[in-house]
């Protein structure tokens, strides 16, 4: 179904009906992140997620681990943010 280097390529799915009587498969969010936070960012400007991605971690779509350790599902939501968490380590 996804991707094997996907953080959902072994996340548990279940169905769900909807409510005009089909069936809806889901996968279960992840469980946040245990790795320790490398800091905290105060972003400057419009400074783009993918762009603290590559300086942080090296790795321009690694965007969805930063939104996990600010405890956001949709990246979108940090936009209005100005610190930013930074989890640590380097590429996944």
């Amino acid at each position: 179904m996804f991707d094997p280097t996907s953080r959902y390529a072994k996340a548990a799915t279940y169905t769900v009906p909807t409510r005009d009587g089909r069936s809806l498969v889901v996968v279960a969010p992840p469980l946040p992140p245990t790795t320790p936070e490398r800091g905290i960012h105060r972003r400057h400007g419009q400074e783009r997620l993918d762009h603290l991605a590559w300086r942080y971690l090296r790795d321009p779509t690694g965007f969805w681990r930063i939104a996990e350790a600010n405890d956001v599902m949709i990246p979108d939501q940090l936009r209005h943010r100005r610190d930013i968490r930074i989890p640590g380590g380097g590429r996944p």
